[in-house]
């Protein structure tokens, strides 16, 4: 199993809010009294990675649920219901069942942290999430012997999401991670932006982020977690398996059938941005590359 990060640091190391908003900081992370701390572990990947802008971070999305289009989301999620809210995690578990999320959150409010991490799809962003990590919520539920995946849910909820009156996927969007994956301490369950609870757009009021994988893999809006012996179903990879590998992590060496995936272009800086080299597994190489070794990466995008 991968490490889990210690915290060492004392009160002496705490930054206020404003600076972190301010956006002065490497990397903060969050304690009980809403306090923030430069974090170990998650530091280390997201060292020197300056934010994109609230506006950048909440207008370009994809959430094909509302709207393919980029501005879809921030224009039509406004309609999602996302108080109250549960999550179902069942399959090889000790303890399944709906759980709460106020409940879940007040499980994880003194673990909860901020991480900067990268995001990239068409374009690449820097997002400052707040939330806790996938493995403190497993471990909740229990996870069971033999379980080697975990498969997740968005909401399907047709009266409050208009895209999915178009079979643009085969709704609900369905997503999955290997165990061990999900089990890294870099694979985090995001409740806020900012320090600030998630807009509906970003996947309110709880999403999967997986930094070291484009962006699509990051399911938003959880409805239902299950541990499963098998690999579950994911929707792009459904929707066009050529195009769309199960494991999606980034890899400049290997193109999308239909564009270059050496390069990206930085979000927030126009049209003209200057593209830079993609790193391979977004610049998390020295964290998540041994979950990797001896697979052959060209077969198992």
């Amino acid at each position: 199993m991968a490490y889990r990060w210690t915290n060492d640091l004392t009160s002496a190391d705490v930054t206020p809010q404003a600076a972190f908003l301010n956006r002065r900081q490497i990397m903060a992370g969050m304690a009980g009294a809403g306090l923030a701390a430069m974090t170990g572990g998650a530091a280390q990947a997201g060292e020197g990675l300056e934010p994109n802008s609230w506006e950048d971070v909440t207008t370009y999305c994809n959430y094909y649920e509302f709207g393919t289009g980029k501005g879809d989301p921030s224009a039509n999620a406004h309609s999602l219901t996302t108080s109250p809210w549960s999550v179902t995690i069942d399959g090889m578990v000790d303890r399944p069942g709906e759980y709460d999320f106020n409940e879940i959150l007040s499980e994880m409010t003194i673990e909860e942290r901020i991480y900067r991490f990268r995001c990239v799809e068409a374009w690449s962003m820097v997002v400052p999430w707040n939330g806790f990590e996938l493995a403190d919520l497993l471990n909740m539920a229990g996870v069971k012997d033999g379980a080697k995946y975990v498969a997740f849910e968005t909401l399907y909820r047709p009266s409050e999401m208009p895209g999915t009156q178009y079979r643009v996927l085969d709704w609900p969007y369905r997503e999955g991670l290997r165990l061990d994956e999900a089990m890294h301490p870099l694979t985090l369950m995001a409740t806020g932006i900012f320090g600030k609870p998630l807009p509906n757009q970003n996947g309110a009021p709880l999403r999967l982020v997986v930094p070291w994988k484009y962006g699509f893999k990051s399911i938003k809006s959880i409805v239902r977690l299950t541990l499963t012996d098998k690999e579950p179903p994911a929707s792009w990879n459904m929707a066009n398996p050529g195009e769309y590998g199960f494991y999606s992590n980034v890899n400049p060496n290997v193109d999308h059938p239909r564009w270059s995936q050496a390069s990206e272009r930085p979000l927030g800086g126009g049209l003209f941005a200057r593209r830079k080299p993609t790193l391979m597994f977004n610049g998390y190489e020295e964290e998540v590359a041994a979950l990797y070794d001896g697979m052959d990466l060209t077969r198992f995008y």
